[in-house]
């Protein structure tokens, strides 16, 4: 292992995964690693990220951080990552959810503007 982790950061990648505020729900945008930030930005836009694992990767920082399975940023990302191994339709509904949860907390202040 190349560098040391403590017990409240642990991560399998460059990513730190913060232990005390995980599934708190409590996501302030300010707080999204960078790298993430533009992975959920990437997926709200006209022009998705095409590699799976990329999404896999945001999917399992929203999943840690926000609500766990019911968070709607790691519910996009698992239906965006379903449609790319599978080439079936997504859910536009789930879509809808993940935009608003963005505007929630705090990517843009309207939908609009994240696509």
């Amino acid at each position: 292992m190349s560098q040391q982790q403590s017990a409240n950061n642990i991560s399998i990648d460059d990513i730190p995964i913060d232990i005390a505020n995980t599934q708190s729900g409590k996501v302030d945008s300010a707080e999204v690693p960078e790298e993430i930030r533009s992975i959920t930005r990437r997926l709200a836009s006209e022009q998705p990220p095409t590699n799976p694992l990329v999404v896999l990767k945001a999917a399992r920082w929203w999943y840690i951080h926000g609500t766990g399975g019911t968070d709607p940023a790691f519910r996009w990302a698992i239906e965006w990552a379903r449609h790319l191994a599978t080439d079936t339709p997504s859910d536009v509904e789930q879509f809808d959810e993940f935009l608003e949860y963005l505007v929630a907390v705090g990517f843009a202040d309207e939908k609009a503007v994240l696509r």
